[in-house]
C-alpha cells in the first residue's frame, strides 16, 4: 500500500473535531436525516452542512436526497480507508 498524504490528511481533518465525531455517533445506529442531526446537535444549518462536507469528502460518511432533506450514514468502505491508514502509519501493512 501507498500512503496518499493529500487524502490521509483529509480523512484525519474529518476526526478532528467534537462536532463531527459527534455526528458520527449519532449514524452508529443507522442513516440519519440532517433534519435529526440539526436537532440532536442543536447547531444551525449552516455549520451541519460545513461538516457533512467535511465528512463527505473523507469518505467517512455517506449522502443521498431525499425530497429536501439529506440522509446520512457511516461508510464502512471509508471507514476500511482511515483503518488502512492507521494500520501503515503503525507498520503493520
Amino acid at each position: 500500500m501507498e500512503l496518499n498524504p493529500k487524502k490521509t490528511a483529509v480523512i484525519f481533518k474529518a476526526l478532528c473535531d467534537e462536532n463531527r465525531i459527534k455526528i458520527l455517533q449519532f449514524l452508529i445506529g443507522g442513516e440519519k436525516c440532517a433534519c435529526r442531526l440539526l436537532e440532536e446537535l442543536n447547531i444551525t444549518q449552516p455549520t451541519l452542512s460545513h461538516h457533512m462536507k467535511t465528512l463527505l469528502d473523507s469518505g467517512i460518511v455517506n449522502g443521498r436526497k431525499e425530497g429536501k432533506w439529506m440522509h446520512y450514514s457511516i461508510s464502512k468502505e471509508g471507514l476500511e480507508k482511515a483503518q488502512e491508514y492507521l494500520e501503515y502509519l503503525k507498520g503493520e501493512v
